[in-house]
């Protein structure tokens, strides 16, 4: 199929594919004359990139993933990995907010003191 095609069928951009071929997400496309052809590999690797930035993936991810790989089958267990290590970074993530969460409480309880200790009256 032909690159308008592709990009139909992963609901991205012609500009899009030709981004991520130039910049290795995406193997270059074998050629009919001037025409770009894609297969549906390269359409389903469109959309799982897609998907990935959708989740919080950054392309330097996604390229320091699919360099990790080799042949014509789509990573599978690279993408698994690549999941749960984005999955141990949200709850990093997650807790280190809660944190800052309950920091902001106790700052809020200690102005709120303050204010009612003010010898010249409420702040």
């Amino acid at each position: 199929m032909f690159i308008g095609k592709a990009a139909q069928l992963s609901a991205t951009t012609v500009k899009t594919i030709r981004h991520y071929e130039s910049i290795g997400l995406l193997p270059p496309a074998q050629r009919q004359g001037n025409y770009r052809l894609y297969d549906q590999q390269s359409v389903d690797l469109l959309i799982f990139i897609k998907c990935a930035q959708q989740l919080g993936f950054k392309l330097k991810e996604l390229q320091g993933l699919l360099a990790r790989h080799s042949g014509p089958d789509f990573p599978w267990e690279l993408a698994r990995e690549a999941l749960a290590s984005k999955k141990r970074e949200l709850v990093q993530q997650i807790a280190s907010l809660q944190q800052l969460h309950a920091r902001i409480d106790d700052f809020e309880v200690q102005l709120e003191t303050a204010r009612h200790q003010c010898p010249l009256g409420p702040l």
